[in-house]
C-alpha cells in the first residue's frame, strides 16, 4: 500500500500600512514558518489568508476593508480568512460587519498566538467569527522573542523594531488607543535580533518604533535610545547602516547627535515627523511646540554631521489652521530646508481630541494647501540633491535591468525616500562606490565610481 505523503498547510499574507506592520507580518510569516506551513503568493492556493491590517486613518482602513473583501470574494470553502493587526483590534466588530466570509480577528499584541489561533478556527464549530484582541498591553512585548532568520525588506534591508505602543499625547492620533503606551523590548532581545540580521548578511538595518527615542523611557531611561545605538553597533559590526526613524522632537536630546556623530555606521539620517511648524497649531496638536528650541537641535544635528539629512512629515488642514499658520509652516520650511518632507491632510479620526475640535478646515482648503506645500517643498528638495552632484556615495543595490540600477543612498529610507538612478547593471543587495552626475526633485543620477568619464 503506498503511504500517503502529508501535504504541508499554506498561507498567504497581505501586509498593509507602515513598516511596523512589516516587522509584525515577518514575525507572523517566521511563526508559520517554524508550524511547517509554507508561504505562498496566490491567495488561491493558500488554506490560511491573512490581512494585516492598517486603521490609522480612513484611507488606511477603507483599503483594508477592500482587500478583505477581494479576498472573501473568492474565498473556497476549505480556506481561512483572518483580519489581523491594527484595524482588526481598534474596529473589530464594524470589520465583521463589513466583510462576509471572514473567519478571525487577531489583535496587534496578539499575532505570536496565530497558530494556536488557526488551530482554534479549524475547530470552530460557530458562523460567527473567532476574536484573539486582547486589551492593550495584555501581551508584553518582552515576550516577543523571535528566533527569525531575518526581517527582510530586500536581500540587504531589514527593519528592527525596538518598542511598540506609544506615550506622546498627540490629539490626533488614535495609536495609544489599540497599541497601548510605549513598552520598550529588552536590549538583550533586541542586540541578539541584530546579530542574527547581521550574520545572515544585512547591511542596513532600519530602527522603527511609533517612537524610537522613547526607547527606555517605560523603565526611566531618558537617554536610551543613544546607548542603545552605541550597543548595536558594537554587537553588529557588520551592518553597514544603521538607520533611525521615527523620531520625536521631544525626546530629541544632544546625547543622541554626539552618539550619531560618534559611529560612522549610525547614518547622518533622521526620520522625525513634527507635525506642523507654527507653534498655535502644535499646542492644538498637543505636540512639543518650542519651535526655537527645535531649530536650535536641528542647527547642532546638521553641524556635528557633513551631508546630515532631515526627513519630516507635515499634517494640513489641522482644526482651527487660519492662513497665517499655514504661512508660518512654509516660513519654518523655507529656514530648515528640509531634505526630505511627506504631507498628509488632517483626518478626524473617532474617538481622538481632534475629532470634534471647532473651526474644521473645508476639505478643498485642506487640499488646496497640501498641493502648495508639495509644490513650495520641490524647488529645496532640488537644491539640496544638486549638492550632491560631483560626489562620491555608497549605494545600496534594490533592483537593476535595461542597463539601469535602482539604489539608495544613505540619504534614502526605502519605499518613502527617492533612489539613485545608477548607470549600469550592478549586482543587487550590495553596496556599490558611484559619482553623482545629476539631480532632480527628488532622484539623484549617478555612475559607478570606477568607470571612467566620457570627455566629449
Amino acid at each position: 500500500m503506498a503511504k500517503k505523503i502529508r501535504k504541508e498547510p499554506t498561507f498567504y499574507l497581505l501586509t498593509l500600512g507602515c513598516p511596523k506592520n512589516t516587522f509584525d507580518s515577518e514575525g507572523i510569516s517566521e511563526m508559520l514558518l517554524q508550524a511547517d506551513y509554507r508561504s505562498t503568493d496566490n491567495p488561491r492556493q493558500a488554506d490560511v489568508m491573512i490581512v494585516n491590517t492598517c486603521g490609522f486613518l480612513q484611507a488606511a482602513k477603507d483599503e483594508s476593508i477592500g482587500a478583505l473583501r477581494e479576498l472573501a470574494a473568492v474565498k473556497r470553502k476549505h480556506q481561512l480568512l483572518i483580519a489581523a493587526g491594527c484595524m482588526a483590534q481598534r474596529f473589530g466588530s464594524e470589520v465583521t460587519r463589513e466583510v462576509r466570509g471572514l473567519d478571525g480577528l487577531i489583535g496587534t499584541r496578539a499575532w505570536t498566538d496565530i497558530v494556536p489561533f488557526i488551530q482554534k478556527l479549524r475547530a470552530n464549530k460557530r458562523p460567527q467569527p473567532l476574536y484573539h484582541l486582547p486589551e492593550t498591553g495584555d501581551t508584553p512585548i518582552e515576550t516577543v522573542a523571535l528566533d527569525r532568520q531575518q526581517v527582510e525588506l530586500g536581500r540587504a534591508s531589514a527593519y528592527l523594531k525596538i518598542s511598540d505602543g506609544c506615550s506622546a499625547p498627540c490629539a490626533f492620533c488614535t495609536i495609544p488607543s489599540f497599541k497601548g503606551l510605549n513598552r520598550s523590548r529588552p536590549r538583550e532581545h533586541i542586540l541578539a535580533e541584530a546579530r542574527r540580521l547581521a550574520a545572515a548578511g544585512v547591511k542596513e538595518i532600519i530602527l522603527i518604533a511609533q517612537d524610537t527615542t522613547a526607547y527606555g523611557r517605560d523603565w526611566g531611561e531618558l537617554d536610551g535610545l543613544p546607548s542603545l545605538l552605541e550597543q548595536l553597533v558594537e554587537a553588529a559590526p557588520g551592518v553597514n547602516w544603521w538607520r533611525l526613524m521615527y523620531a520625536y522632537p521631544g525626546h530629541a536630546s544632544d546625547k543622541l547627535v554626539e552618539v550619531m556623530a560618534a559611529h560612522s555606521p549610525i547614518i547622518p539620517y533622521i526620520d522625525m515627523p513634527l507635525q506642523h511648524g507654527h507653534p498655535d497649531t502644535l499646542k492644538r496638536m498637543r505636540r512639543p511646540h518650542n519651535v526655537d528650541k527645535l531649530l536650535r537641535w536641528i542647527e547642532q544635528y546638521r553641524a556635528s554631521m557633513p551631508g546630515a539629512v532631515l526627513r519630516t512629515t507635515f499634517i494640513v488642514g489641522y482644526p482651527g489652521e487660519t492662513e497665517a499658520e499655514f504661512q508660518g509652516l512654509l516660513d519654518f520650511m523655507a529656514a530648515v530646508k528640509f531634505d526630505r518632507v511627506g504631507a498628509f491632510t488632517f483626518s478626524p479620526e473617532p474617538d481622538t481630541p481632534a475629532f470634534d475640535l471647532p473651526d474644521q478646515v473645508d476639505p478643498d482648503i485642506q487640499q488646496e494647501r497640501w498641493e502648495r506645500l508639495m509644490a513650495f517643498q520641490q524647488p529645496i528638495s532640488l537644491e539640496r540633491n544638486r549638492q550632491m552632484v560631483g560626489q562620491r556615495l555608497d549605494v545600496l543595490v534594490d533592483g537593476a535591468g535595461d542597463g539601469l540600477s535602482i539604489a539608495r543612498s544613505y540619504r534614502d529610507a526605502p519605499e518613502i525616500d527617492g533612489y539613485v538612478v545608477v548607470e549600469k547593471e550592478l549586482p543587487l543587495g550590495e553596496m556599490v562606490p558611484v559619482l553623482v552626475t545629476g539631480a532632480m526633485e527628488y532622484d539623484l543620477v549617478a555612475m559607478p565610481a570606477d568607470q571612467p568619464i566620457m570627455v566629449m
